[in-house]
């Protein structure tokens, strides 16, 4: 029987009021891990053994900075382009296509793909829908 013992000790900083400063990677790495996880923000918190507000944090800071910066939803405003008569479907009914920042594009003919749209911008937390 082989056991192990993980040994590697981590010294974490702290500033002039006592509280740990938790470096850029490993806040991305622990961002990382409760998307895979399942467990809500709370529960995940609870689990690190961290304030339940600086997980929030991290996580909307996170969130902001993949949307490129824009925040969608209340209070914020927000600029769209529309353009009338653009590209038609294949059945001939006109449809919605949505550019994201970073060059992509969602084409939205009909409900179930407008359904999709809102699930994928949800997702990518770019705002209500």
């Amino acid at each position: 029987m082989t056991t192990t013992t993980d040994t590697t000790l981590e010294i974490l900083k702290q500033d002039r009021k006592g509280r740990v400063r938790t470096p850029r990677a490993k806040r991305e790495a622990i961002l990382d891990e409760y998307e895979r996880s399942g467990m809500s923000g709370p529960e995940f918190a609870q689990y690190l053994g961290i304030k339940y507000q600086t997980f929030a944090t991290w996580v909307q800071k996170r969130r902001k900075g993949k949307a490129g910066g824009l925040v969608v939803g209340k209070g914020a405003v927000s600029w769209l382009e529309a353009e009338v008569g653009g590209e038609e479907s294949r059945a001939g009914k006109p449809g919605l296509v949505v550019e994201l920042s970073g060059g992509a594009r969602l084409s939205v003919r009909d409900e179930r793909g407008a359904i999709l749209a809102a699930v994928v911008l949800r997702r990518l937390g770019v705002g209500q829908c």
